[in-house]
């Protein structure tokens, strides 16, 4: 799905007025509920391809000086580094490669240990035959790379350039009421229960507004279960899974905010994916995603509160 193209089409318009839509059946069907479906019915044809909605280890990783990618067990080792601390470029180099274009590695900075199997041969002469023979093998041998971002003095390749950030005003508002504050910068998203605070990367770092929108409203869902506000704790039935249960909540929670500001169609191949990774504890528990977007709805409403509030003391 082109998740640029920010075009509503007329077939898969959500509508988010009054309590819910019109159901053929009879009655009315709460929006909620049929967002929930749309999701679990892509979810059953995700691919979970994993698209990472912002810059950061966006490619294979790549060897600077050769510009080929890493193989092997090295692309998940390096994978792994990137992630861990934040690296943005895909680009990795030896110390002596650094070296050799005039770069040098920054204080502090500490390498990341990789792998290569290294062949040998052997020539014996059989004592038998008298034959030479010939053995060979290989040995694991290690050595050290350094992503990009650790190194001064050698300059990034360029990236392609990025249609300037087009803020979607009824997103602002939402985050401008956001249960908890919002720093933003580094390369992760995350909320921190233990700091009470949302961290999201730069606007202008995500594939598109919609993306980054889609990404805050999901850190702000898990905010709205802190216990100074929802108190949601599900260790008791979830034990071990109780933090993908959270995901759940949390991306539904997103799914039903992206639909009131009109952003759902555009990101909703990506709430499928992320939550196939999570599918699991819906095999295990076949009222688990009733209760999620029970939990979801909650802190859906806990935020439309947020923001009349503001509205209200605006108008004051």
């Amino acid at each position: 799905m082109n998740t640029n193209n920010r075009k509503q089409t007329p077939d898969h318009t959500s509508q988010t007025e009054g309590s819910g839509l019109n159901n053929p059946q009879g009655g009315k069907m709460d929006i909620h509920q049929q967002i929930t479906d749309q999701i679990l019915q892509a979810m059953e044809q995700a691919r979970a391809t994993g698209r990472r909605l912002w810059d950061s280890q966006q490619s294979l990783p790549l060897n600077f000086a050769t510009g080929k990618p890493y193989q092997g067990i090295n692309v998940l080792i390096l994978w792994s580094a990137g992630l861990n601390h934040g690296y943005t470029s895909p680009y990795w180099l030896t110390y002596k490669q650094a070296t050799d274009k005039g770069g040098q590695a920054k204080k502090g900075e500490h390498g990341t240990h990789c792998v290569f199997y290294k062949p040998w041969e052997s020539q014996d002469t059989n004592a038998t035959t008298g034959e030479t023979e010939t053995t060979k093998g290989a040995i694991l041998k290690s050595f050290t790379a350094f992503n990009l971002d650790q190194i001064d003095g050698i300059e990034a390749p360029a990236r392609e350039e990025r249609p300037a950030f087009i803020a979607i005003e009824q997103a602002e508002r939402i985050m401008a009421a956001s249960p908890a504050p919002i720093k933003i910068g580094g390369t992760q998203a995350f909320y921190r229960p233990a700091t009470d605070t949302i961290h999201l990367p730069a606007r202008e770092a995500f594939i598109n507004p919609e993306a980054f929108y889609s990404v805050a409203l999901h850190e702000m869902t898990h905010s709205t279960g802190h216990k100074s506000r929802l108190d949601r704790d599900f260790s008791g039935r979830f034990g071990t899974e109780a933090y993908a249960f959270e995901e759940l909540i949390a991306d539904l929670g997103s799914a039903f905010l992206g639909a009131d500001i009109g952003i759902l169609n555009t990101t909703l191949s990506d709430h499928a994916d992320y939550l196939a990774n999570w599918i699991k504890i819906l095999k295990n528990d076949k009222k688990a995603i009733l209760t999620a977007a029970a939990q979801a709805s909650k802190a859906h409403g806990f935020i439309k509160g947020l923001i009349a509030g503001q509205e209200q003391e605006a108008a004051a």
